[in-house]
């Protein structure tokens, strides 16, 4: 649950939703709850109805964009959609990350070079091409904001290239926290415990992972998707003016605890 109005006013556009179990879609009604007024995007035509359909249960008109932020001609002209609708924004949330199957079910030492650069351009490099977009639309400062998960700092069993992913995934919000804030652009990462969404489900013994953190974790469950989304709205909020190049965890506990 969100507070009411804490974004009200609030220009912002959100990444990679792709089906309603997603993190991305959870930040999206918290966002649309809080105030806010959003734009989304859309990797191709085949996913362009999904999103569309998702889109039309929020209350406000919203606008929407393909963007395969591997195509640096559609991330700017992202930047030119949000610039012509928007005129200026207040937040970016890139929720964005993949890796083929074959490098996450098979040992990372197995890794092809395909395979990894495929999961570092989605993955990691994608947070710095779209925040180069969005700075410019930032007039006032802004808050910038992505997804990432314990795997990029610990060996999680069959999170392979994805952890190494997530690790420059972090670094990035680092540096472009230090690039950026001059111009009083925010940059943070949410570290969300595992949660049964269909992307999670590609990552082989996932369901024993969710019993492992379960058990283990200080609040004795798993996270939940709107708990996520609480913290995305707070990020994207003045009341987070002060936080910048952090990696925000929420996963009730979990990466504090040790044997």
């Amino acid at each position: 649950m969100t507070e009411t109005n804490l974004l009200q006013g609030k220009k912002g556009v959100v990444l990679g939703v792709a089906n309603k179990r997603s993190i991305a879609w959870a930040i999206s009604k918290g966002m649309s709850d809080a105030g806010a007024e959003l734009a989304f995007t859309y990797q191709n035509e085949k996913l362009k109805g999904r999103v569309e359909d998702l889109v039309s249960t929020l209350p406000a008109e919203c606008s929407l964009f393909p963007c395969d932020v591997t195509d640096d001609e559609q991330v700017a002209a992202l930047g030119e959609g949000l610039s012509r609708d928007f005129g200026s924004i207040d937040f970016l949330v890139h929720c964005l990350a993949f890796a083929s199957r074959e490098d996450l079910e098979r040992g990372f030492s197995q890794t092809s070079r395909e395979g990894y650069l495929l999961a570092q351009e989605v993955s990691s490099y994608s947070l710095t091409a779209v925040s180069r977009m969005a700075a410019p639309l930032m007039k006032d400062g802004g808050s910038i904001q992505t997804l990432t998960y314990l795997g990029s700092e610990r060996a999680v069993k069959n999170y392979n290239v994805m952890g190494v992913a997530k690790a420059a995934l972090e670094s990035s919000v680092r540096y472009l926290a230090a690039d950026l804030g001059e111009k009083g652009i925010r940059v943070n990462a949410i570290s969300a415990g595992p949660i049964n969404t269909l992307a999670a489900r590609g990552i082989s013994g996932f369901t024993d992972i969710l019993g492992q953190v379960a058990e283990r974790a200080p609040l004795k469950r798993n996270v939940e998707t709107e708990e996520v989304a609480g913290a995305s709205v707070f990020l994207a909020s003045d009341l987070s003016s002060g936080i910048t190049g952090e990696v925000i965890y929420v996963d009730c506990g979990y990466n504090i605890v040790g044997l």
